[in-house]
């Protein structure tokens, strides 16, 4: 959208044409019948016709490219680019010709320019042309000012400016789920929607972890060694298609065993997505620092670290636990308690005494159980109390196990 100042005669003249690449130039083909009235006219008229495919006329894309016809849409994460051009339309010199490109966004204002010095004399059908780039950050209204200021032969300081007023899109839609797993590692979704009107070629998703994860992209499927994405050869995203990536992040190993510093880490890393588009055309977007809900352990995490798939029917298996001091500052003396459930029942001597546990320190527990009902069972009933404070805290459905009968192998 052009708003620009009233009117005025100056002896220069600006154009500003946005620099976009071609599209495949496309017809509606028009056939009949031999027995129809028009017999082969079509045919032959389709055959003479320069912009369609020889030996496929009825092809609506064709061998030609067409140049656009207005401005476009404009999307975050896209390079902006535009050709400026200062004309001297006049019959006389005009001197000390300064060209500057300004973009307004709703938060800022920037300088294009790749030069703001001054011309010295612009003779009469010259020209003075500079082309901008700029990577869209925002969406929002966007004002492209251009500026022009001359003097005259008669020494009279000129000056006059043009607005392009243009929007810019959001192209994706993106929206994230965490889950925190038992243990330390946290899976990410993330959900990447094409709300564009023309199909992407979606080059590269990855995340970029925060200094104290490690990230395993879950988005390849193993077969015969080698890996394959799990969206097909063909990494295209059609309009208001949606896909969904997946990731598991593990804490590194020096802070692994930091049990209170794991446990207030919210921040995960950032998404980085870039795509292309008509002929090549080329987007990027790199999420904010996304944040998840930290975990609420309380003052002691049980968690497991091994534990079979699946057992078999009233016959003892092991479970290893590791139990974790999340105090910073407060040593623990700990109790274990274990109590039988319908299913489970646990084998060795309850009120076992663990000893002191440090601040942010674990230890690892081997934990002898059976199960007396088929099917999928939870294993539940496990109590540590703190002498200390006389505080004792439970941990029910802490993990899942798949009972067969005896007969069955495990």
């Amino acid at each position: 959208m052009d708003i620009n100042q009233p009117k005025q005669e100056h002896l220069l003249a600006l154009k500003v044409m946005r620099l976009t690449k071609p599209t495949l130039f496309t017809n509606i083909p028009v056939t009949c019948e031999d027995r129809d009235l028009p017999g082969d006219l079509f045919s032959t008229l389709m055959k003479d016709d320069p912009s369609t495919v020889k030996g496929a006329e009825i092809l609506m894309l064709g061998e030609m490219l067409t140049l656009p016809q207005n401005f476009g849409n404009i999307f975050l994460g896209e390079t902006f680019s535009s050709y400026i051009s200062v004309h001297n339309d006049s019959n006389q010199v005009v001197k000390d010709i300064q060209v500057k490109a300004d973009l307004q966004t709703s938060s800022q204002r920037l300088n294009l320019s790749a030069s703001t010095a001054v011309v010295a004399e612009l003779k009469q059908d010259s020209c003075i042309d500079d082309v901008i780039h700029h990577e869209v950050k925002e969406i929002g209204t966007h004002i492209l000012v251009c500026a022009v200021s001359y003097t005259t032969q008669t020494g009279e300081k000129m000056y006059f400016r043009k607005f392009f007023k243009f929007q810019v899109l959001k192209p994706l839609d993106v929206k994230t789920k965490f889950y925190n797993a038992e243990t330390d590692e946290v899976f990410l979704e993330a959900q990447i929607q094409n709300i564009t009107t023309s199909p992407m070629y979606m080059e590269k998703v990855s995340l970029e972890p925060s200094m104290m994860y490690n990230v395993t992209e879950l988005n390849t499927v193993v077969r015969n060694g080698d890996g394959s994405s799990t969206f097909g050869t063909k990494s295209y995203l059609q309009p208001m298609d949606t896909r969904q990536y997946l990731y598991c992040l593990k804490p590194k190993p020096e802070f692994a065993e930091k049990a209170g510093v794991i446990k207030g880490v919210t921040v995960i890393g950032k998404l980085d997505i870039v795509w292309k588009t008509n002929l090549g055309e080329r987007g990027r977007l790199q999420t904010s620092q996304l944040q998840r809900m930290a975990p609420g352990y309380g003052d002691v995490r049980l968690s497991i670290e091994t534990i079979p798939d699946t057992v078999s029917l009233e016959e003892p298996f092991d479970i290893t636990c590791k139990i974790t001091n999340c105090s910073s500052e407060r040593t623990m003396d700990l109790v274990l308690e274990m109590c039988n459930t319908n299913a489970i029942h646990w084998c060795g001597v309850s009120g076992r005494q663990l000893g002191k546990l440090h601040p942010s320190s674990s230890l690892h527990l081997t934990l002898a159980v059976l199960s007396s009902v088929q099917g999928l069972q939870s294993v539940s009933g496990l109590r540590l109390t703190d002498t200390f404070l006389k505080r004792t805290y439970e941990y029910d459905d802490i993990a899942q196990v798949c009972v067969v009968s005896s007969n069955v192998p495990a």
